[in-house]
Order: structure tokens, then C-alpha cells, then sequence
């Protein structure tokens, strides 16, 4: 009888549909050169996840199941993971870094698996007629040298003619990126711009900033990431350069970036794509359901910091756009086609922000069939060293539109060009 039960037990179990999970593949970088700023993203992007997870059931019934896969920020790990994790089921990619993106771009869209690089990656990806399974919402690098200029502005008077903005950027596709667009920006509001490259990691940049010291620029800029940033705050902080001159990009902007300098950078102001900070609903729901159980990802000494929230966002836009997709699919055991037409069709306004718990937490996003990277807005925020804190200093800033869009038709024409991509969207 015993033999008998165990049989249909196992004959049962054979029978019955497997369980449909949403795989998204997590590539994190916990170790290498990077880990600091790898650990809270990823720590935040599974965390929004497990919330669901606990609070919800996943969604739409649909338990989601994170696959991490450790990259270094490494390109060439990061292409192995994209290859070892696809066959699992993997919905959407996050790359969390501009080389394994440019890399994967081809891949993906051969494979019909999006790809969401989260204001990093390749900008002209924005144009979604040229790159249907790439999105970078809510805001590209283009956007972000835009921002940083137009907050120039604001505190000038409206005008830069005469100043000099100097660029220190990540010698890496990443830093290189915002070049074009301030070299246009530059015709456009009259002012000197300087380029000065930090080679990889950026430990060493005493040259640089004898150089800033000996050309005395108005303003720097910053694209930097890791340990660059910090040293770059410190070497300012060495020669005197005024702080409150000096922003970051969204990637040069987080609490490991200004910290060790201490006092120094008091004043260091960056780019955010989102609010920093706790003081929104959702985190008391992630202290019921996740840190009072100690199912926090990592450490769980991560909740808050910047970059945790830049991946719990993260997060929360794929889980909007798995929605959407089941809402447009009917039904809930989506496929990665399925969840590109709800990545095109994604809407996400401040009134549902609220009801996620995160009100204003980042910009509304509207995507299409020709605007994969919504609308390319950002705040600037400034480090308060005595209280350990990043105040905001403005509401959402729009980029410049008549001068990025350009660029992103003439790029992403290039590359259609060259990989024989007929545009679509007709």
C-alpha cells in the first residue's frame, strides 16, 4: 500500500504543470573595484522583488524568482552571465553597466529579450524605431550633461557665454558618453568646454586636478564611478575647488562617493533620477515584510542609501512594465516579447507612484513605439556632511530636447545603418 501511495504521489506531481515563476536575471557586481557601488544596487533590486514576493505573491499570482549572476563589472563576465542565465526563462536584463550593454545590445535583440539600462548604456537606444527590445527610461547621459548645464544656467542667469565647464570622465564608453552633447551644448551657450579622462579605476588623479587647478575652470562635471568618484571629491576638496561648482552625474552621486572625504565635501552636488532617503511609505512595508523576518538581500545594512533606492526603482519600473504587460497579454505568465510590448506601452504617473508607496519618488514615465527612454528629467541634490544626508535643491529639470533629439536621430541612424535595421513605428 505503501509502494502504491508513493507511486501516485510521484505520478501526480509529473502530471501537474510546472510552477510559472517571472525570472528576472539580477547582473550584480558584489565583488571587484566596483563592489561598493554594486552591493546597494543589487541589494535594492532584490529587495523590491522579495517585497512583492512576500506582500503580494509575486505579480499577477506569479511568484518572481531573481537569478544574480556576479559580473565584476567585468564585460566580458557580463556577456557570460547574459549567456548562462537567457535559457532559464530570463524576461528582462539590467546590466548595470555601459560595457556589458553596448555588448549585449545585439545579442538581446537577436534573442527577443529586453534589455532595461536605467540612465546608462547606449543613449540613441532611447529611439526605440532602431533598438525595439532597448530601454533606458526615465533618463539618458544626454539628458543628464543637458540637466547639469541647464542647472548652470538657472544659477547664472540664464546665461554660460565666457564660462569654462570642465568634463572629468571614466576613460571607458561610459565617460565618453556626454562628450558629444556638451561639445553641442557648448556652441549652443558660449561657453569653454575642457575634457579630462581618469583612466580605470581612478585611484590616481593628481594630474588631472593640477590641471583644473592650473586652468581654473567655472564648473566641473563629473561622470565617474567606484572609487573614482570619491578620489576625484577629495583632489577638489585638496586644491580648494569650490564644491557647490562641482556635479556629479546620477552614477557620481551616492553616499559612498562623498563619506570618506568627510568635511570636504560638504557642498558636492550631483544628479539623481529619484528622491533620496527613507521618508516614503514603502519602507515601512519592507521593515514588516522583509528586515523584521531577515530576509533583506546582502548585508541588509543597505536600506536607503542611494544606490539601494536606484535598484529598488529599477525594480519597480520592470515590475510596472510585467503589469502592463499582463494586463495587455491577459495573462500572467508573460514572455519576454509580451513583456517588451508592456515596456513600450509603460505608463507610469505620480498618482500610482503614491499608490506603490514612493510618492514623487522619481519623474512620471510615458513610453512608445519611438520613445523608449521617456522623458529625460532629473533633480539636483547636494551633500549636507554635517548631517550625512543629501538635500534635494530642485523639482524634476527637463532636459534639452531640440539639441538631444538630434543627436539620437543622427547616432541611432548610424547604427541602424551599420547593422541593417529597416526602422519601424511606420
Amino acid at each position: 500500500m505503501r509502494r502504491l501511495l508513493t507511486a501516485t504521489v510521484v505520478a501526480v506531481m509529473a502530471a501537474a504543470p510546472a510552477l510559472a515563476e517571472l525570472v528576472i536575471p539580477s547582473l550584480s557586481y558584489r565583488t571587484g573595484p566596483y563592489a561598493a557601488n554594486g552591493i546597494p544596487f543589487a541589494d535594492g533590486y532584490q529587495d523590491y522583488f522579495k517585497l512583492l514576493n512576500e506582500k503580494d505573491g509575486g505579480i499577477g499570482g506569479e511568484p518572481i524568482r531573481v537569478v544574480e549572476c556576479e559580473t565584476g563589472y567585468n564585460t566580458e563576465k557580463g556577456v557570460e552571465c547574459y549567456e548562462s542565465t537567457k535559457g532559464e526563462g530570463a524576461l528582462v536584463y539590467a546590466p548595470l553597466s555601459t560595457g556589458i550593454t553596448y555588448q549585449i545590445i545585439p545579442k538581446a535583440s537577436a534573442d527577443g529579450i529586453p534589455v532595461h539600462s536605467m540612465g546608462y548604456g547606449r543613449t540613441s537606444a532611447k529611439n526605440g524605431k532602431v533598438f525595439e527590445w532597448i530601454f533606458n527610461y526615465p533618463a539618458n547621459y544626454w539628458d543628464g550633461a543637458s540637466i547639469a548645464v541647464k542647472h548652470l544656467l538657472d544659477i547664472n542667469g540664464g546665461s554660460l557665454e565666457g564660462k569654462k565647464i570642465a568634463l572629468v570622465y571614466h576613460n571607458s564608453a561610459y565617460g565618453k558618453e556626454p562628450i558629444r552633447t556638451l561639445q553641442e551644448l557648448s556652441k549652443k551657450h558660449g561657453f569653454e568646454f575642457m575634457e579630462i579622462p581618469v583612466d580605470h579605476p581612478g585611484q590616481e588623479q593628481k594630474s588631472q586636478w593640477l590641471q583644473i587647478r592650473q586652468q581654473r575652470p567655472d564648473y566641473v562635471l563629473m561622470w565617474g564611478w567606484g572609487v573614482m568618484n570619491q578620489v576625484a571629491i577629495q583632489e577638489a576638496a585638496n586644491i580648494r575647488f569650490p564644491m557647490e561648482n562641482f556635479i556629479g552625474v546620477w552614477w557620481s552621486g551616492s553616499e559612498n562617493d562623498v563619506i570618506p572625504v568627510g568635511d570636504g565635501a560638504d557642498g558636492y552636488k550631483s544628479l539623481n533620477m529619484h528622491m533620496p532617503g527613507m521618508d516614503f511609505p514603502i519602507y515601512d512595508e519592507l521593515k514588516t515584510y522583509l528586515y523584521d523576518k531577515g530576509l533583506a538581500a546582502g548585508a541588509g545594512d543597505q536600506a536607503g542609501t542611494v544606490l539601494y533606492n536606484r535598484g529598488m526603482y529599477n525594480a519597480m519600473i520592470i515590475a510596472e512594465a510585467i503589469r502592463k504587460a499582463q494586463e495587455l497579454s491577459g495573462a500572467t505568465a508573460i514572455t519576454p516579447a509580451q513583456l517588451r510590448d508592456g515596456m513600450e506601452q509603460l505608463v507610469i504617473t505620480q498618482d500610482r507612484l503614491t499608490e506603490l508607496g514612493i510618492p514623487n519618488f522619481g519623474p512620471a514615465v510615458e513610453a512608445s513605439c519611438e520613445n523608449h527612454g521617456g522623458q529625460g528629467m532629473a533633480i539636483v541634490q547636494q551633500w549636507d556632511a554635517a548631517a550625512k544626508k543629501w538635500n534635494v535643491l530642485t523639482d524634476y529639470i527637463q532636459s534639452d530636447s531640440e539639441v538631444i533629439d538630434a543627436l539620437i536621430a543622427e547616432d541611432s541612424a548610424a547604427y541602424a545603418a551599420e547593422a541593417g535595421i529597416t526602422e519601424r513605428c511606420n
